[in-house]
């Protein structure tokens, strides 16, 4: 696929910390408006005021209704963007316990991590397609390749996600849309902060979002991020399941809530 020109107005959700945050700093020193989607309007206000042209849409990506008006006030004042960005997601270590709090815990990462997405390309699909291009990314991770210890609704919703924007762009095949899949591996956010384990190639985020947005720029379908873990998760696949689950066993657990 041809690389892409860069873009011009930008859609981000999940961007008041870590990631999303990096990007959004990244795209606006590329002159790109950016639009600055998380539920802190606090945190996406200050961040607005080092971007520049940027736009502040408070929303939780949960709240479809939310997302779409964030989007028409996008649009209604910088165009339909290039390039759109699903990068809200939540990490909470939870181990199926029989216990009543299991099945919320597990509803608030699928409705974010999952169903997130979807509402915050929603809106988009359409006037891309009309218009013949643009970019829809989605942020899966590795943990989506294998079912993980402890973070089982974490793999369940990144694994989810990555099936779900494979279906997504071959759909739009054709179209000029594309869509790309993003999977991190370890990234020095708040989110790992307080990983009680070891975090093999642990990147920066200001360098995860070099190395994303030149896999974006150059028309990727599907790119692991930093390599190195590509092949990690490549013979993690392919493990048979008795050794992997004598490895991953007794492996370090995130921790839960309270």
């Amino acid at each position: 696929m041809a690389r892409q020109p860069a873009p011009r107005a930008v859609f981000i959700t999940g961007a008041s910390s870590g990631i999303g945050a990096a990007l959004a700093r990244h795209y606006a020193r590329q002159g790109a408006t950016v639009g600055l989607v998380a539920r802190r309007r606090e945190a996406l206000e200050a961040l607005a005021s080092e971007c520049g042209n940027a736009l502040v849409l408070p929303a939780d990506v949960r709240d479809g209704d939310a997302m779409t008006a964030a989007a028409r006030k996008f649009i209604a004042q910088a165009g339909v963007p290039d390039l759109v960005i699903a990068n809200a997601g939540v990490s909470v270590g939870m181990v199926t316990s029989g216990k009543p709090e299991d099945i919320s815990v597990f509803r608030e990462v699928m409705d974010i991590n999952v169903l997130g997405a979807v509402h915050t390309f929603q809106p988009f699909v359409a006037a891309m397609r009309d218009r013949g291009n643009g970019t829809l990314v989605g942020i899966a991770s590795v943990a989506g390749l294998r079912g993980l210890p402890g973070s089982g609704a974490y793999s369940a919703s990144k694994a989810a996600l990555i099936s779900y924007l494979e279906s997504f762009r071959v759909e739009l095949h054709g179209s000029g849309v594309q869509v790309t899949t993003i999977c991190p591996g370890y990234i020095a956010t708040p989110m790992t902060a307080h990983n009680p384990y070891a975090m093999p190639f642990i990147l920066e985020a200001d360098e995860f979002v070099v190395r994303m947005v030149r896999a974006v720029a150059a028309g990727k379908r599907f790119a692991v991020i930093p390599w190195p873990m590509a092949i990690v998760g490549s013979v993690l696949r392919v493990l048979p399941d008795w050794i992997y689950d004598r490895l991953f066993a007794n492996a370090p657990r995130k921790p839960g809530r309270g």
